[in-house]
Parts: C-alpha cells; structure tokens; sequence
C-alpha cells in the first residue's frame, strides 16, 4: 500500500506528522498517547508543537535528515 501510495505522490512521513500535529490541537496529550499507542513524552511534544511555540518546531523541523523519496 506504502509502495502505490509513492508512486501517487503521497509523501507519507509528511501526511502522518500533519495528522499528529493536528490531532495534537484537538486532543489532551494523554488521550492522544491512548488512543495512538505512543508514549507520552512523545504526545505532549506533539502537544507543545501544536500549541504554538513555532520557533522552537521550526529548529526541530531543521534538524530532521532529509528523507530521499524514491522516483
């Protein structure tokens, strides 16, 4: 599925971080640890992320390796 999805142009580490960063504007950081199976260290970053604190998410954003998608 990941595979066909590529081929579409759906870049999916892209779609799953915009769907945790919203689900994170929406969501109690424990609910959001529930209900997603992660840890919850891991949700209340999303949580602090979402919240608005952008300058401190844009260093995080530029310090991410840069993910080479197949052509």
């Amino acid at each position: 599925m990941g595979e066909r999805l590529r081929k579409l142009g759906i870049r999916l580490t892209a779609t799953r971080s915009t769907a945790l960063f919203q689900l994170a504007t929406e969501l109690p950081a424990a609910i959001l640890a529930r209900t997603l199976g992660i840890h919850i260290t891991v949700a209340v970053k999303w949580q602090r992320a979402a919240a608005g604190d952008w300058g401190a998410y844009a260093a995080e954003v530029s310090r991410r390796p840069e993910i080479q998608e197949p052509t």
